[in-house]
């Protein structure tokens, strides 16, 4: 591998990163934005965060997930061309950074699938691809993944809800505490100095008091737990999917392991914070309003799913898997409160993925160099 290809596959790795950031941010923290809990300012700041903590965190766990994305898992990684990986970075790119300009949630996962695929198609034919493969590690998961997502969404929902609404009569106080201490000398020599503690009360309890300094409902605070816990598994389980394409060139240049993963963390950040306002308002605004409660609920299941298929090394989308819990929120309600004309245009949109993806990714490398 030259220099100047391994150049190229970094800075497509980082650019892969971004447009992941741009479109994958809002599947974390949509639904704090839905139920009204925070702005979307705050909330893609927040959302951010953990995502890069999970990136960083994918540099020591998931690392099966780089070998099904480097090309070996679809094809003979021995017979692929200089241009491969760099195909496959634009297929993924185009379509995910024009996906986030118009405010539609896709999948980054699809998109490196489908980007994957068409490179191969173009570089050994389609009879060459390991189709049986690509179907129980690749096509299964991220096939199911969505639907489970459903299904469990309104089976829990009763359950995990209930409990969220009954947090929701409880705050958490910051309480202001004055102090009087009495030496032995008797009280001409006392004085007083003020504490503040924290404090678990019915919320009617929190309003009247004078001492109270702060308050925050406990459901709002398990909805932030819960969207910060759904942004570590989302960071977790797509950066080792985009480090395959860059990882063995940027070790050429010195940057490996924890350095590499940095970037990419660095990378993503920029595109959620620059780039992830459009898709957000989609998800939080435009699919089926929620409550706090409903909000936590699918945030739980998404956590759950995302966190178990990392560490099973199963490649599932987030934006399929948080998508599918919101809409279950809508169904445990009524069809008719769902926007089906946004859930069409998403369905749409994650349709057609693979193939455009493939197809870009399959023009680019009948047109670079090195084929």
């Amino acid at each position: 591998m030259t220099l100047s290809l391994a150049a190229a596959l970094v800075v497509l790795a980082a650019l892969l990163a971004y447009a992941n950031g741009s479109n994958d941010i809002s599947k974390s923290i949509s639904t704090l934005v839905g139920a009204g809990v925070s702005s979307a300012r705050v909330a893609v700041v927040w959302g951010t965060l953990w995502t890069v903590a999970g990136v960083i965190a994918a540099a020591f766990a998931s690392q099966a997930l780089v070998a099904t994305f480097s090309g070996r898992g679809f094809l003979d990684g021995s017979l692929l061309p200089a241009a491969f990986p760099v195909a496959v970075g634009v297929g993924a790119i185009s379509w995910v950074l024009f996906a986030s300009r118009t405010g539609l949630p896709v999948s980054t996962t699809h998109a490196i699938v489908g980007a994957l695929a068409g490179a191969g198609i173009v570089a050994q034919g389609a009879a060459a691809l390991h189709w049986s493969g690509i179907a129980a590690k690749v096509a299964l998961p991220l096939l199911l993944s969505p639907l489970l997502s459903i299904a469990i969404v309104v089976l829990v929902s009763p359950v995990i809800g209930g409990a969220a609404r009954r947090a929701e009569t409880y705050c958490v106080c910051v309480e202001r505490r004055q102090l009087t201490l009495v030496p032995a000398s008797g009280p001409l020599g006392a004085h007083s100095s003020s504490t503040v503690a924290a404090v678990v009360a019915p919320a009617a309890e929190c309003d009247p008091a004078p001492a109270i300094a702060a308050r925050v409902s406990v459901l709002d605070g398990l909805h932030w737990l819960s969207s910060a816990l759904t942004a570590f598994a989302r960071g977790l389980n797509d950066a080792p999917k985009i480090a395959a394409l860059g990882l063995a060139a940027a070790a050429l240049f010195g940057v490996r392991g924890f350095g590499f993963y940095a970037l990419l963390g660095t990378a993503m950040a920029a595109g959620s914070l620059l780039s992830g306002f459009r898709v957000v308002n989609t998800l939080a605004e435009r699919v089926t309003k929620m409550s706090p409660a409903e909000g936590f609920t699918a945030n739980v299941v998404t956590t759950l799913l995302v966190g178990a298929a990392s560490f099973a090394a199963l490649p599932v989308s987030t934006t399929h898997v948080s998508a599918g819990a919101v809409v279950g929120l809508g169904l445990r309600r009524g069809t008719g409160f769902i926007r089906w004309s946004t859930v069409r245009e998403m369905a749409i949109a994650w349709l057609v993925t693979i193939p455009v993806a493939g197809l870009i990714a399959g023009c680019a490398l009948a047109l670079l160099p090195g084929r």
